[in-house]
């Protein structure tokens, strides 16, 4: 049997404490699985003195964690601190730079630079090893990088954070408001006290950043994603769906196109009958469409101290069996420049509600300019029981349509509300095709 795989772990937090207890749970079946025993010989945090529930006595202790990354007693640096600079960047660098093994839970840090960082692990030799930073416990890194290297992928599409999973299956199971489903994730520790970086998309659009560019053999750009949030979801919407066939999920979605890469995060009806659309609560879920494999979906937890610290252990076992792949799929100098679609020329179906004044001739100009960017409706739903009395106050109304074009959506919906006709902005939710 080889030596023993050192690991130097930076940030104690509740991934780096389950990270400890898992590998000392387990450290007789990874020592077999391996060929090699596995430890963790050095950590780093904010404070030493902290109860995490581990015994950490046995292992050296680096205030900072630069200097642990650096270490001749470790061979595997494990960044568990987040970010996308400071001490998490800084502590990555160096343990490339030193030609140390690195396993990284940090989208954030690979979304800004992993392209920058996949070129500093090859030129020194070292692997980078990133399972845990998309969808924590679902091992889609690895199928993506590895398992489906035979095959063209045309799309991969998901719910990739637990926090809007579980607002949207609460306010669609509960009959409760965006608001009261918020506080009650936050109660729970599925949202933070500030939640914007969740409900607003742009957690998502970190994931969706990396998973684009294994696809497609692309540099990173997560500069260049559409983004929307689940904040303007009322449940009028959430009800509206659910009549018409569809539930709502703040998808992202990556699919080539003839313009080039489109990725956009959005709020997304989906039918009923697909397999995204009965994942619930705080799970996670990743489909992928290729050329020879077809469609496959990875369902899972997304987040967590043990689903996300099995699968930095599964990147750390790859290391001990001396596995090693290029980082993002293919060597980062073969990567191609990202090119942007352009997004307007997204084409497919849209649910439009609009708060329309009870006026003579309001719903024939809205048909009108609908009709002059050949937008066709499958349906038309005028909620009449929802509306306040009187004439001239404004009645929901719902539109289903064919599929049409994103520019032809948004230029027909500044229009109409060029019209004085309705109360409000329009709310616009794109209905996905899928299986």
């Amino acid at each position: 049997m080889q030596d023993v795989l050192r690991a130097g772990l930076a940030g104690l937090g509740t991934v780096g404490a389950s990270v400890v207890r898992l590998i000392a749970r387990h450290e007789n079946d990874l020592a077999v699985r391996c060929g090699r025993p596995m430890r963790v010989a050095a950590v780093s945090a904010r404070s030493r003195d902290k109860d995490r529930g581990i015994d950490i006595s046995s292992m050296a202790w680096f205030d900072d964690p630069v200097a642990l990354a650096t270490s001749d007693d470790i061979d595997v640096f494990v960044e568990l601190i987040g970010g996308d600079s400071g001490p998490a960047e800084d502590a990555v660098r160096a343990a490339l730079k030193a030609g140390k093994h690195v396993v990284t839970a940090n989208k954030a840090l690979l979304a800004k630079h992993g392209v920058e960082l996949a070129r500093l692990a090859e030129e020194n030799g070292a692997s980078l090893n990133f399972e845990a930073a998309v969808a924590g416990g679902i091992p889609i890194v690895k199928v993506m990088r590895e398992s489906l290297a035979g095959n063209a992928i045309n799309r991969v599409y998901g719910i990739l954070n637990g926090t809007c999973n579980y607002i949207l299956t609460q306010m669609e199971q509960e009959q409760r408001s965006f608001a009261e489903c918020l506080a009650e994730a936050q109660r729970l520790g599925y949202a933070e006290a500030d939640p914007t970086f969740d409900i607003e998309g742009n957690d998502t659009a970190h994931k969706l950043a990396i998973l684009t560019s294994l696809a497609f053999g692309t540099e990173i750009d997560d500069g260049s994603i559409y983004i929307e949030g689940i904040s303007s979801i009322t449940l009028a919407d959430i009800e509206a769906a659910d009549e018409l066939g569809y539930r709502i999920k703040l998808l992202g979605v990556a699919q080539r196109t003839e313009t080039g890469i489109e990725q956009r995060v959005h709020p997304t009806m989906v039918p009923k009958s697909s397999a995204i659309a009965r994942i619930d609560g705080v799970l996670n879920a990743i489909a992928v469409d290729a050329d020879f494999v077809g469609e496959i979906v990875l369902v899972g937890p997304g987040a967590g101290g043990e689903a996300t610290a099995s699968s930095v252990v599964g990147d750390m076992a790859d290391l001990g069996r001396g596995l090693s792949v290029p980082v993002l799929g293919r060597p980062a100098g073969e990567l191609e420049p990202y090119r942007r679609a352009r997004m307007r020329l997204h084409e497919g179906g849209y649910y439009i509600r609009l708060e329309v004044y009870d006026r003579p001739g309001a719903f024939a100009r809205i048909a009108t300019r609908m009709a002059e960017k050949q937008i066709s409706l499958e349906s038309i739903v005028q909620r009449r029981d929802e509306a306040p009395n009187g004439a001239g106050k404004p009645t929901p109304v719902i539109l289903i349509t064919y599929e049409t074009t994103e520019a032809a959506i948004r230029e027909a919906m500044e229009q109409i509300a060029d019209e004085n006709v309705i109360a409000a902005a329009p709310q616009v939710i794109r209905i996905e095709k899928m299986v």
